[in-house]
This record gives C-alpha cells, sequence and structure tokens, in this order.
C-alpha cells in the first residue's frame, strides 16, 4: 500500500507502514464488500442516516439510536472532552462526537483502507483526527483522554480483560469506556453463537474471518465496576417493546 498523499490527508497520522498489509484488514475488506457494507464518501459523510431502501436500513436506525443516545449522554457533562474512538472505521461516528461543543477526538484503527476514506471524507476539521495503528503497539504514546468508545468494534479483540486494562490506562482520573453496538452473550450461549458465526462466514466464502470475531459475555467483566447504561435484557425495556439489541455499557475510572 502507498501512503496518503499528506497535503490532503492532514488530519491521518500514520506511523510506519509495517502493517500495512495485514490479513484481518484484507478479509476484513473482502467480506464487507460481499456484505455490501462499503460506502462511497458521500455516503460515509451522511451516515448514520441512509434511505430506507439501503440494504443494512434496520442497521443503521439502531446504530444511530446508540449514537445519538451516547452523543447526548457526553453532552449533558457541558464541558471539554478529549475522545478516543477505537476501530473508527470510516469515521461517521467519530465525526459524529466531534461536534459537541470545545471537545477533540482521535479516530484509530488498524483498517487502513477505511481510515484513509475517513481521513479523506472528513479532512479540514480541526478537532478531529484519525491514528493508524495498533492500540497495542504504544502507537497513542502517552496521550490521555477522558473517553473511550469502542462502537461495534470490542468484538475484534480476543481479550476483553486485557483492552479494558489498557484503556483504563490511557483515561484520565474519572474518565469513562463506552462499549456500544456489540452482542454480549450469557456464558451457554457461547457456543452456539461461535458456531453460527463460522457458518455465516463459510455461506460468504471467507471462513477465516471467524478467526478474527471473538464473541464476549458480561461474565467476563466480573471485577469490573461497570454500569449498564441500556440493559436490552431488563424487563422494562421488553415490556414496553424496545428492539434495540445491544448493552451500552459504561466503565468509569476513579477520580485519582
Amino acid at each position: 500500500m502507498t501512503l496518503p498523499d499528506s497535503a490532503i490527508l492532514d488530519n491521518l497520522y500514520v506511523q510506519g507502514i509495517s502493517q500495512m498489509d495485514d490479513p484481518f484488514e484484507k478479509q476484513y475488506i473482502r467480506v464487507s464488500a460481499r456484505e455490501k457494507r462499503m460506502y462511497d464518501d458521500e455516503e460515509v459523510s451522511n451516515l448514520p442516516n441512509v434511505p430506507l431502501s439501503h440494504p443494512h436500513y434496520k442497521e443503521w436506525l439502531t446504530r444511530k439510536w446508540s449514537s445519538d443516545k451516547l452523543i447526548g449522554y457526553l453532552g449533558a457533562k457541558k464541558k471539554p472532552l478529549r475522545i478516543l474512538e477505537t476501530g473508527c472505521g470510516n469515521g461517521w461516528l467519530s465525526f459524529q462526537l466531534s461536534k459537541l461543543k470545545h471537545s477533540r477526538v482521535v479516530g484509530q484503527d488498524i483498517n487502513f483502507t477505511e481510515l484513509q476514506q475517513a481521513a479523506r471524507v472528513f479532512n479540514g476539521y480541526t478537532r478531529l483526527r484519525f491514528i493508524y495503528g495498533d492500540m497495542f503497539s504504544g502507537i497513542l504514546n502517552d496521550r490521555k483522554f477522558d473517553v473511550i468508545v469502542f462502537a461495534a468494534s470490542i468484538q475484534y479483540f480476543s481479550s476483553l480483560q486485557e483492552i479494558l486494562e489498557l484503556s483504563l490506562n490511557r483515561l484520565n482520573p474519572g474518565g469513562e469506556i463506552h462499549i456500544i453496538d456489540t452482542q454480549f452473550y450469557k456464558p451457554p450461549e457461547l457456543t452456539v453463537a461461535k458456531q453460527k458465526t463460522a457458518s455465516y462466514y463459510r455461506s460468504l466464502g471467507f471462513p477465516e474471518m471467524a478467526n478474527y470475531y471473538f464473541h464476549h459475555s458480561l461474565k467476563e467483566l466480573d471485577g469490573v465496576k461497570y454500569q449498564l447504561l441500556f440493559n436490552p435484557w431488563s424487563f422494562q425495556h421488553k415490556l414496553f417493546g424496545s428492539k434495540h439489541p445491544f448493552p451500552w455499557i459504561g466503565i468509569k475510572k476513579a477520580d485519582q
């Protein structure tokens, strides 16, 4: 892969090029294309809004609901925030978060293809920057954040405990981690969920992709002080017919 034109993509930081032929990215891009999840620049600029005729219209309704809730929650703090979105993909949510007053946002991903698109589509927004690379590689150096967001991305980390520990170390005192748009399973459900995922990727012709997709349960959060800011399993939400399928998990770092 070639490096982007720095004069055009001045909001994309790339440290080295050793991982740009990462096998995960190759698989991810091919699967996304097969699933019709690769969007042109105009479509990305309008996300999470898509037309009714869009093949993933219902999915984007779900993502719009969760992003609106998150942005409303963070906006209610009424203070500048330094925000990191890990696994930002094409950057649509990072851009929406950058609209929060006086806040600054970094979108980080190992998907160089989508990250270039994010930097191109949202180029020129001074409160928004993108970083290419693995969060575990030290690319963030000593940067600290008030908020770290995982939106439909935590399932690509094999160890929930490990990524949360790293994220907590990147937070300022009182900072928060937010996990949205990801399915969490009860322990007895994990085996069947893994089998369904493997079967799905086989049906697409990319069985290797199952090796990069991980299934997590709330049991893995034992010992972590977290809050279910939205609980899809609660009696209240079931009673009122809520169809939002994903929990919204908030984890706060101590104020010290």
